[in-house]
């Protein structure tokens, strides 16, 4: 029969250390996370030399390096350095796997969580390039299906389809019983046009890759607009064809609005002077006077005169009104007595 004492210590001692990977967990949540990275990241071959960085947020006193999850080299840091490197000289066989990294603070006496894994990929010239070749019917045209295929030669493992320009494999799958893949482009587009090729990765172990094959390259060509589908004005500054300019569109519809109110005012008075000519050839309208006009006669002539007040009329082609009786002269008369004027 086992004592309560030591059950009782037991007990202790498992609450401990189950509240001490409670603290050690929280404070690994507050540090953060180190990145890992490789340089170079691609296109390394075995006998290469490779460098792995550890890039640490906070002064780390010693970062730790791990290899395929086993403890693999650690490095002590200073203060004013927030970088551990680690070099692998000629790359072998079994350095092709994933690494990660992890770091400690001392004050106070913190340890990070472990970085996220980075893949060292390896050429293996040993194996054979794998062939490609394009299934398609040429010319192809955009929205087409596209089929690319890959052979290994039966070496099995996994085939990757590759673009030029983008550092990680597009594709992969496993090729069938006579070791070929077929990668199908769904509904290509101008932007699938380019150079692909293939690599395989053998089974086993590591991560090792046959070197890139040869290449294909995809062109995919336009779909022409159906007729009668408007085109959208030349903006390039080609001058092939007219072109629309803004300030000669303003300029030239300034230049409209001008001339058309210039056309409306030339009609207004010309409109106003028929009516005025109207008014005056109408026959009710009275003549107007004209102005007075005097007369100066010598002081020794002034006996015998006869005054008489004269209504000038304005010859009118218009036929007076029968109503209408003519207004008799008014005729002024002095009998001179010889008295001068």
């Amino acid at each position: 029969m086992v004592p309560w004492g030591l059950v009782a210590l037991c007990e202790t001692r498992t609450m401990f250390l189950a509240g001490w990977c409670l603290v050690a967990a929280n404070r690994a949540q507050q540090l953060p996370r180190p990145s890992l990275s490789l340089h170079p990241s691609q296109g390394v071959s075995l006998g290469d030399n490779v460098t792995l960085r550890c890039h640490v947020s906070q002064t780390a006193a010693r970062v730790w390096l791990y290899k395929d999850g086993r403890l693999t080299s650690e490095k002590d840091i200073d203060k004013e350095q927030d970088t551990a490197e680690f070099s692998l000289v000629g790359i072998k066989q079994e350095d092709a796997v994933k690494y990660w990294c992890q770091y400690q603070i001392l004050e106070p006496l913190w340890t990070s969580n472990m970085s996220d894994p980075v893949e060292l990929r390896v050429t293996d010239p040993r194996y054979p390039p794998p062939h490609i070749f394009l299934r398609a019917d040429e010319p192809v045209e955009e929205g087409m299906n596209v089929t690319i295929q890959c052979q290994n030669q039966n070496y099995g493992g996994i085939i990757f389809l590759h673009k030029v320009g983008h550092s990680a494999p597009i594709q992969h799958q496993e090729p069938n019983g006579g070791g070929t893949a077929n990668f199908t482009l769904v509904g290509v587009t101008p932007a699938d046009a380019g150079t692909y090729r293939c690599s395989f990765r053998a089974g086993g172990c590591c991560l090792l890759f046959s070197p890139l094959g040869n290449n294909v390259t995809l062109e995919v060509t336009m779909t022409h607009a159906p007729s009668g589908t408007p085109k959208h004005p030349d903006l390039t500054g080609d001058t092939r064809g007219p072109q629309w300019n803004p300030v000669t569109a303003v300029a030239g519809g300034c230049a409209a609005a001008i001339l058309f109110i210039l056309l409306l005012v030339v009609s207004f008075l010309l409109i106003a002077r028929r009516q005025q000519i109207q008014r005056d050839e109408s026959p009710g309208a009275s003549p107007r006077s004209p102005d007075a006009v005097q007369f100066q006669v010598p002081p020794g002539d002034c006996e015998g005169l006869t005054y008489a007040e004269l209504r000038a009329v304005t010859p009118s082609t218009c036929t007076p009104s029968p109503s209408a009786a003519p207004e008799s002269p008014i005729i002024y008369a002095e009998v001179g007595t010889g008295r001068p004027c």
